[in-house]
């Protein structure tokens, strides 16, 4: 799939259907020529439904289409008759979708399993018949009740990324060619900043057929929780990793400075963010010899408080060692 079809916010006007009319028939036979009111309900009108389809990871099939309106309830009829209901809509999103109000920005609810349906907007009731009101002294009740209006409602649909270990890091810091390598994805790689425009997910495969999935934020710089560059808009697809994989390139002029910056933006946007596992992998190490990484760790050992490990994506160098940590830290 292309960059551009990756699409994870979309505003929406939904309508769900209105009820239907209740009947105020008189039943007139050839032998029962009052035969009493048997007007029938009308139908209820057709809701607005949320469901979750785990083979989507993308909100695009809703880019181009954002009004969606349920049908209307028929109207009841004679003998008794109820009116059909409204055809109802369903809308299918990814798993770890978030459905907010866009007058408020509260969330209604989050989609977070496979088939789990929720309905989001409420088709109104179908109107009473009026042989709901005869009585013993109101025996032809010539009216019914008119059906309730649907329901308007304008709401965002917000994708979170459901990964078990986000990829935290600098622009250039080499997290899709990490990603490259330990999984099967094949994210676009460049020699420049903000290579990556989008989250990219794969999926690690680890001994006796286990695996889990990994997943490329894009570059996240200082003030991003602010707005600045184009990681903040991606940072709320951290929020649902459980664990977060720091990658720090061995060049960086002070890495325990660049771990700071990464963990405030985090903790800006969120604060629970804090409350994940974290890891530290010092990135393009081949560059780096024996004795420069025991003079590295010295200092690292003195300015971190998190575990901490050299690997080189290219060289294929801790990369084993970074798949069986994570999956300690993923099962503990």
């Amino acid at each position: 799939m292309t960059d551009g079809n990756f699409v994870d916010y979309v505003k929406m006007h939904l309508s769900s259907g209105n009820g239907g009319k209740g009947s105020a028939h008189l039943l007139r036979e050839k032998y029962n020529a009052k035969g009493g009111p048997d007007g029938g309900d009308g139908g209820r009108g057709g809701h607005i439904i949320v469901r979750g389809n785990q083979n989507l990871w993308t909100l695009y099939h809703y880019k181009l289409k954002r009004h969606y309106k349920a049908g209307h309830g028929e109207h009841g009829s004679g003998n008794r008759s109820t009116g059909a209901d409204g055809q109802d809509v369903y809308l299918d999103v990814p798993l770890g979708t978030v459905i907010r109000d866009k007058e408020t920005n509260e969330v209604i609810f989050e989609i977070t399993e496979q088939g789990e349906e929720r309905i989001l907007v409420e088709g109104g009731k179908g109107g009473r018949g009026n042989w709901h009101f005869k009585s013993s002294t109101n025996q032809t009740p010539r009216y019914a009740q008119p059906g309730i209006p649907g329901q308007e409602k304008d709401v965002i649909f917000e994708l979170k990324v459901l990964a078990d270990v986000g990829l935290v890091g600098f622009p250039n810091a080499g997290k899709s060619t990490l990603l490259s390598v330990i999984t099967s994805a094949k994210p676009k790689i460049g020699d420049y900043e903000f290579t990556t425009l989008k989250p990219n997910l794969g999926i690690v495969e680890y001994r006796d057929f286990k695996s889990f999935v990994m997943a490329d934020i894009p570059g996240i710089i200082e003030g991003a929780s602010e707005g600045k560059g184009l990681g903040h808009y991606f940072l709320r697809h951290i929020e649902r990793n459980s664990t977060l994989l720091f990658l720090i390139p061995a060049d960086s002029k002070d890495i325990s400075k660049e771990y700071d910056i990464l963990l405030n933006e985090l903790k800006k946007y969120n604060p629970e963010m804090l409350d994940k596992e974290r890891f530290i992998a010092i990135s393009k190490s081949d560059m780096l010899d024996d004795e420069l990484k025991a003079e590295m760790s010295k200092e690292l050992d003195k300015d971190l408080n998190v575990p901490y490990m050299f690997i080189s994506s290219v060289a294929q160098q801790g990369i084993t060692e970074l798949k069986d940590k994570l999956w300690e830290m993923l099962n503990n």
